[in-house]
């Protein structure tokens, strides 16, 4: 949607947390953007704001909140008229965001599948039994438990660097982290082997560079439009309805990826019982204009089975 009553916009704020991965996003963000409108770098500045989810380094995240404790302080700071545009992972938003704020549209999306790092056994089929694996997310904890429930999997947090550093040592037998963002930070040599997205199915959002903005910007919404990708917002479009729908935070392990392939939009999903051992998948393609129906459609599949409250548990 255009807005030709905008006025060009020539100096703006961009809210990110402080991680060298959300730094890297929010410069990327801020090149593309002085390019698309033909103004200077200097003219972006970037304002790093700590959030819940970055204080918090001693529990996994569905123990203090779940969805939302990435985002918080800068919705605040967007809110309070502190920072105008707020460059996030996709994975991290939840499913409604504060009123007063809007998603702008998405970045070009980077390799949606997850990594794993595993220096001394390289694959997943070649960690020996009893492995220790390491991994906050209860989604990949859940699908490696249905694929290996031998192995001794535990919540691992910190940033990129870290994990990798665990895996380095010998303290962990392997650990997983997204490829894309590996790829965003130049370290993607680390990956000893990068997950079948069809088996292994990402977390909704992963991969994306999503921009949010004030409803109402007129401005920054017009600024956005030379940068953002619209096959990347139909996926998304997809995939966020379908967690939406099935009440998705960081407590169920849910898994969902949509694909733009020429003029249809393809979607595979899942939700799991923490344990791995029952899971509900979900597949189904559709026109890009009926995306969110597609979305929809997959998680009333989902919720329509019998095993659904298990899911819930």
């Amino acid at each position: 949607m255009t807005h030709p009553q905008a006025l060009p916009l020539t100096r703006f704020t961009i809210g990110t947390r402080g991680s060298p991965l959300a730094l890297a996003q929010a410069r990327l963000t801020a090149s593309l953007m002085a390019e698309s409108l033909g103004i200077a770098p200097g003219a972006i500045t970037t304002s790093i704001i700590t959030t819940t989810g970055d204080a918090t380094q001693d529990r996994p995240l569905s123990e203090i909140g779940g969805k939302g404790l990435f985002t918080k302080e800068i919705d605040i700071a967007q809110l309070e008229g502190r920072v105008d545009l707020a460059v996030h992972s996709s994975k991290d938003l939840p499913t409604v965001l504060p009123e007063g704020l809007v998603i702008a549209g998405y970045l070009p999306r980077e390799d949606v599948r997850d990594a794993l790092i595993a220096p001394r056994h390289l694959t997943l089929a070649n960690l020996p039994q009893g492995a220790r694996i390491g991994t906050v997310s209860l989604r990949r904890q859940a699908l490696l438990r249905a694929l290996r429930p031998d192995l001794n999997i535990e919540a691992l947090r910190g940033n990129v660097q870290t994990r990798l550093d665990k895996a380095a040592s010998g303290e962990f037998d392997a650990v997983m982290l997204a490829m894309a963002g590996l790829n965003r930070l130049g370290l993607a040599h680390h990956a000893t082997e990068a997950l079948d997205p069809l088996r292994f199915i990402p977390a909704v959002g992963q991969g994306a560079i999503a921009l949010v903005i004030r409803a109402g910007d007129a401005a920054l919404q017009a600024a956005v439009q030379g940068i953002i990708h619209a096959p990347t917002g139909v996926e998304l479009a997809a995939e966020r309805v379908f967690l939406k729908e099935l009440d998705g935070s960081c407590r169920t392990p849910i898994g969902g990826n949509a694909r733009v392939m020429g003029e249809s939009v393809a979607f595979r999903g899942v939700v799991l019982t923490p344990d791995g051992v029952e899971a509900e998948w979900v597949s189904g393609e559709a026109v890009p204009s009926e995306a969110e129906a597609l979305g929809f459609e997959m998680a009333a599949r989902i919720k329509a089975s019998r095993a659904f409250a298990k899911f819930r548990a």
